[in-house]
């Protein structure tokens, strides 16, 4: 066998150096990651027991801004719990009777954004994670609300039947607007947000996270 043939002898790591899985779980990010997975489920389950309460500005909001803005076709909105139910003055069809056209909205499908803010602050574990709670929760609110009357427009004005949906005087371009507002407040917006917000809100600690993840 020529010396050509002889596979060179295999690299011997320093006796120093530690194995990649140790260091992995010694990064700051992925101590970050692992702190912010195990604050979820808390996370989740107090916004869902206390939900009732959190989204109790929604409903306001959700009222006040139908009244200005949608008066004639909302005549009321009722709640239970988490759910909202709009009540129309739509007519369900002719011959029909008096009956009443109502649209039923959950409002913790547009608010699961308030837990993953929550734990991603709570996992960061910087001072002041109270008012940092506070000014995310209160910067949320509004996109909440945009997805709860998205949600309800689109009930009305693109998934009722034609007989209904014609009641409401909406063009075809107005239409083409509910469905997108319907679609990026549903998809994009409670994810999104929570994420942008959270950022924002902890420049410092990313910064500070990119450090020592680079020493």
């Amino acid at each position: 066998m020529s010396e050509r043939d002889v596979p060179p002898p295999a690299e011997v790591s320093g006796a120093g150096a530690a194995p990649a899985p140790r260091r992995f779980l010694k990064s700051p990010l992925t101590r970050f990651v692992l702190a912010a997975l195990a604050w979820l489920p808390l996370t989740f389950a107090v916004w869902y027991l206390t939900a009732t309460l959190l989204l109790w500005p929604v409903r306001l909001l959700s009222r006040l801004i139908t009244r200005i803005g949608f008066g004639d076709l909302v005549r009321g909105i009722e709640s239970d719990g988490t759910s909202l139910s709009f009540l129309t003055t739509l007519k369900p069809g002719e011959g029909m009777g008096a009956g009443v056209v109502s649209i039923d909205v959950n409002m913790l499908v547009y608010a699961f954004g308030m837990p993953l803010f929550a734990a991603l602050t709570l996992a960061a574990r910087e001072g002041r994670w109270w008012r940092t709670l506070t000014i995310g929760y209160g910067v949320m609110l509004p996109f909440v609300v945009w997805g709860v009357l998205a949600d309800f427009l689109k009930g009305i004005a693109i998934v009722a039947p034609a007989a209904i949906a014609s009641q409401t005087g909406f063009s075809g371009l107005q239409r083409e607007i509910i469905a997108f507002a319907y679609q990026f407040g549903s998809l994009i917006l409670p994810a999104v947000v929570p994420a942008v917000v959270w950022v924002l809100l902890h420049r410092a600690f990313l910064e500070r996270l990119r450090w020592r993840s680079m020493s």
